[in-house]
């Protein structure tokens, strides 16, 4: 199947799930995530429509940039980002929903100010448990939440985790419900927003999307195996 095919095919089985549980399918957006695949795949999928791509790598991010911004096409960071990377962040991306820390936020924000812009993003949580994955504890995400209030290059936009990689369904869905729960619990403390919710890839979108996401992350399915990496 083409990237546009596979496109089509995920929306509709996102419209299908949102549907299943009483939501409006156009709540649900789908960042192809780009990473490790090529400058042309990217075009197709933003000729069907989708002109906002995901990375993991702020280095790969720069160089798609560079071929592409003049094309209208923008990245979303996705994964975790090095202090020594917030410059080309603060200046490239369009998004960030990877935020996962005091020293990175403050960075980002002084960075955005001097540029006269403010970065939506998303505070990355640690759902799952896993010391291997970043993120903000759940316990610990309104302290956060409530601090970057007073950056003022950052604009707050919702939250972002990646689940429990396993087969066990209940497990992945109670990484899902612990971000709606965060979610409720920060508009409580802050009076509102955080709106988005970041949450799926191509493994258990579906069950993301029953739970209350806003955003699925989808590589694999859109643009097949990965050419390096």
């Amino acid at each position: 199947m083409t990237i546009a095919e596979n496109l089509a095919r995920i929306r509709a089985e996102i419209d299908a799930a949102a549907v299943a549980v009483g939501r409006d399918p156009a709540d649900v957006r789908i960042l192809p995530v780009s990473k490790y695949h090529s400058a042309d795949q990217i075009r197709e999928a933003a000729a069907a429509g989708y002109p906002l791509f995901g990375e993991n790598r702020v280095q790969e991010m720069q160089a798609k940039h560079a071929e592409l911004a003049d094309e209208g096409i923008g990245f979303a960071v996705i994964g975790n980002v090095q202090s020594n990377k917030a410059k080309p962040v603060a200046e490239l991306a369009a998004e960030v929903q990877s935020l996962d820390s005091l020293k990175l936020a403050e960075n980002l924000s002084r960075r955005c100010e001097a540029l006269g812009r403010r970065l939506p993003v998303l505070i990355q949580v640690n759902t799952s448990g896993e010391p291997q994955k970043s993120g903000i504890a759940p316990e610990e995400v309104v302290e956060f939440a409530t601090t970057l209030q007073g950056l003022d290059g950052l604009e707050p936009k919702g939250l972002m985790t990646m689940a429990l990689l396993s087969d066990d369904e209940a497990q992945v869905a109670a990484c899902f419900q612990r971000l709606v729960d965060a979610q409720s619990r920060i508009r409580d403390a802050v009076g509102g927003g955080y709106d988005e919710l970041s949450m799926g890839m191509s493994g258990d979108f579906r069950l993301a999307v029953a739970h209350g996401s806003t955003c699925v992350r989808i590589g694999t399915a859109i643009f097949g195996p990965r050419s390096a990496g």
